[in-house]
């Protein structure tokens, strides 16, 4: 369905917002997790952080569908699934397995997380709302089945790098170690490869303008924290392998 074109301007104006901090990052490192310190203000810790601004996505896009009306019996309804998936790992479990006790981030960096994930649900949330309309069969497009598997496999990189991080500490410690095998052996940062080819299979899957700029968002914070964690390693970790990516395997 043809948006209509107060909604195709913003999301484009958000989609240059998007590039634009993505640029900044570039150059500045978002001060959270192992960058993180105190010059940015006040100070909240590092579990209520994740969870607060994860859930505000979750909020933002579910106030937007009509529950009890809507046809979750239908492509959209697959789709607001996958995305609701991702989301309870991501607000109410991953929280609650994170070893990064005693360890905090600046309430700023919450807080502009919350507005990127405000926005980005808002504009998801009036998609499915109000606007799509895939038949059946969208379920065998090229679209819809090259989108689910690349947000699979996407999910299932991102959660096994993300877990396999949290293993590498024992009960109590913060510091940091050297993760290896599986991706890891390949990139510095298989984490957020996996969560790129996640919201890249998305945007296909949908082939929606509003997932599209979420995307373009996701790579405008993932990309240069990339290129931030594997300069990190670097630094920390002497003899660091020199075979290792920063984000894809044997290119970059």
């Amino acid at each position: 369905m043809h948006l209509p074109d107060h909604f195709n301007l913003f999301i484009l104006c958000w989609i240059i917002v998007g590039i634009g901090a993505g640029l900044y990052l570039l150059r500045r490192e978002a001060p959270y997790g192992r960058f993180s310190n105190e010059r940015w203000g006040p100070m909240i810790p590092n579990r209520w952080g994740w969870f607060l601004m994860e859930l505000t996505v979750m909020v933002s896009f579910g106030w937007k569908i009509p529950f009890k009306s809507f046809h979750w019996a239908s492509p959209a309804g697959l789709m607001i699934g996958l995305f609701f998936l991702h989301y309870i790992h991501r607000s109410l479990i991953y929280p609650l397995m994170i070893r990064t006790r005693g360890k905090k981030m600046p309430l700023v960096i919450m807080i502009a997380a919350m507005v990127f994930n405000m926005v980005n649900g808002e504009l998801l949330g009036s998609w499915f709302a109000d606007w799509n309309r895939y038949p059946l069969s969208w379920l065998i497009s090229p679209y819809f089945i090259i989108g689910i598997g690349l947000f699979l496999t996407g999910m299932a990189i991102n959660m096994s790098a993300d877990y396999k991080l949290i293993s590498l500490r024992g009960k109590g410690e913060t510091g940091y170690k050297l993760p290896v095998n599986g991706l890891f052996n390949y990139v510095s940062s298989p984490n957020l490869l996996g969560e790129i080819i996640e919201w890249g299979g998305f945007a296909l899957l949908t082939w929606s303008l509003p997932a599209l700029a979420f995307f373009i968002w996701t790579c405008a914070n993932l990309l240069p924290r990339a290129i931030s964690n594997h300069r990190w390693y670097h630094s920390q970790f002497p003899g660091y392998p020199a075979e290792r990516r920063i984000l894809v395997p044997f290119i970059w």
